[in-house]
């Protein structure tokens, strides 16, 4: 095992006292940099550094970035959240870590999914039955993990399909 455990520190942002969303740093116990870019091949990082070591993961609207001693967490709705997410990337990096030999460490992001080729699939019709003013907003709140298929009324079955597939290769559940 290589993170043993962290201490949590939960904020409101500084900038924004009223916002409703909080934010969390998880000092970590054990300096876990070696793990990153195996991690990063694991999951997918949408930003990737080397020099100091971090990764930055776009999960359902938050932002994720684990560095060597901390990880840092934005977007909470509230500590129930936070463990959650703090457990499961716990698991994630022990994971990784003991799978190590298996896995080809990668240096750079990993590919994310574009605009572009989510826009081809929805019906282009600007509805609003998805609650989005128009399929390009949709699309691109399904690029960032907070919408799917499932939320456009309007999309046909097949494209609903091919857009599950092609999410698939990006996102992951928590």
């Amino acid at each position: 095992m290589l993170l043993t455990g962290f201490t949590k520190e939960i904020f409101r942002s500084k900038c924004m006292p009223h916002a409703q969303s909080l934010h969390c740093y998880a000092h970590l116990n054990e300096d876990i940099g070696k793990v990153i870019p195996y991690l990063n091949s694991s999951l997918g990082g949408s930003s990737f550094s080397m020099d100091p070591p971090s990764v930055t993961f776009k999960i359902q609207g938050k932002l994720i970035s684990v560095h060597a001693n901390k990880i840092a967490i934005n977007a909470l709705r509230n500590e129930e959240e936070t463990d959650k997410i703090l457990n499961w990337l716990k698991n994630e990096i022990n994971t990784a870590w003991q799978n190590r030999e298996n896995i080809e460490p990668m240096f750079k992001s990993a590919p994310q999914p574009t605009l572009i080729e989510i826009l081809k699939l929805l019906p282009k019709t600007n509805c609003k039955a998805c609650h989005e003013p128009t399929c390009m907003v949709f699309a691109t709140k399904v690029m960032e993990g907070l919408k799917d298929g499932d939320d456009c009324p309007d999309i046909d079955p097949e494209n609903k399909t091919k857009l599950s597939k092609y999410l698939s290769c990006f996102h992951f559940e928590i």
